[in-house]
């Protein structure tokens, strides 16, 4: 069952007192909850990690792909082409306009590691999706709460980047590093989260181990890890790792689902007894791996302004492919909701990468 909304009301340092009802003089004890300080969003495309000049690895996949979701139907590249010709966007493929959204992409995302390394959180939420790294076709959780005592960042696997299709070694590169990495977990904020969850009616999954292959562990997947490399640039800050199933059908969770939870997330947070600063961070999207900037305008305004209907009817079958990962967005809204954080959007980058219009497009935001 959904949740209410809730309230919003200001989320800043609190103390709760309690008073001492036995004999003698009363005495106030103060409790003190977490505080949610700091939010931010960020694309983790391939492309970000990509020169301008070499965005046409990915393009030739685009042109065999013969399912691409858009606008809720399905087209192959020709099709696709034929449906967005007017729209001119070759012109938005030339080289020179590559290397300008290129800049922009690096400037926001050092901006916001700049930005994480100012705040100093405790502890960082991270909500991302899970894309066939740790769970496969036997077991797709709708949601997922790691609790285990530590997470790794496995290596760059040198052997599976001979295998990989044309374009995505590159990304690889930016998601794992030169070896093995264990971030702390905060098993205290996870059982938190897990507890919270549970009591608002979510039946979630929850995991306290990374699971293993032919090869061994299965590191934390890109959503999480690139925000490793990239935004935290590998400083160990204790994480929390949620994800999501934006992708695979037939229980991907709703817009709504998404933004009930990630209130579910906010009141765990809140009402954990810890003195800790917490920042929450939404990984991936917008559209892609078609660029629809109608759609990724609605949806950025109706998170600027809190508007919780505009998000609820959105059909679900925008949600494909890449743009599902929208949904981690929505879902950070949801834990935000509960705080006097405001949303400021800091850029939003299509990368066009075809006349057809596939590509990705990038948004970059921070909720103080």
């Amino acid at each position: 069952m959904d949740q209410p909304p809730e309230t919003t009301f200001a989320c800043r340092r609190t103390a709760r007192a309690k008073l001492n009802r036995g004999h003698g003089p009363r005495i106030w004890e103060q409790q003190i909850m977490a505080e949610i300080v700091y939010g931010f969003g960020s694309s983790h495309g391939p492309l970000l990690s990509t020169a301008p000049e070499k965005w046409d690895l990915r393009a030739q996949a685009d042109m065999e792909n013969p399912a691409h979701p858009f606008r809720g139907e399905i087209y192959n590249y020709e099709e696709l082409r034929e449906l967005r010709k007017d729209e001119n966007l070759g012109d938005q493929n030339q080289l020179s306009v590559r290397q300008e959204r290129h800049e922009r992409n690096q400037k926001q995302m050092d901006a916001l590691a700049e930005k994480i390394a100012e705040v100093e959180p405790d502890i960082v939420v991270v909500v991302g999706d899970d894309q066939h790294e740790w769970f496969q076709d036997d077991i797709q959780p709708s949601f997922t709460v790691y609790h285990g005592e530590k997470v790794i960042n496995t290596a760059l696997d040198q052997e599976k980047m001979k295998t990989v299709q044309p374009g995505l070694a590159i990304s690889m590169c930016a998601n794992h590093p030169g070896e093995d990495h264990a971030y702390p977990v905060p098993v205290g904020l996870a059982h938190a989260i897990i507890e919270q969850a549970i009591g608002d009616e979510f039946d979630i999954a929850t995991s306290s181990e990374q699971p293993k292959d032919e090869k061994g562990l299965i590191g934390i997947g890109h959503a999480v890890g690139f925000i490793y490399r990239r935004i935290l640039r590998d400083k160990p800050v204790p994480v929390v790792p949620i994800l999501l199933n934006t992708f695979f059908p037939p229980n991907q969770p709703t817009p709504r689902r998404c933004y009930r939870f990630g209130q579910s997330i906010g009141r765990a947070i809140r009402g954990w007894n810890s003195d800790k600063r917490v920042a929450i961070c939404a990984s991936g999207g917008i559209s892609h791996f078609v660029i629809d900037e109608d759609f990724d305008n609605r949806i950025l305004k109706a998170l600027l302004q809190r508007d919780e209907d505009a998000i609820f009817n959105e059909p679900n079958a925008m949600f494909r492919s890449g743009t599902s990962e929208t949904k981690n967005w929505i879902a950070v809204a949801g834990i935000l909701s509960g705080t006097d954080l405001e949303m400021d959007l800091l850029d939003y980058v299509p990368c066009y990468r075809t006349e057809a219009g596939t590509g990705n497009a990038m948004a970059f935001a921070t909720w103080t």
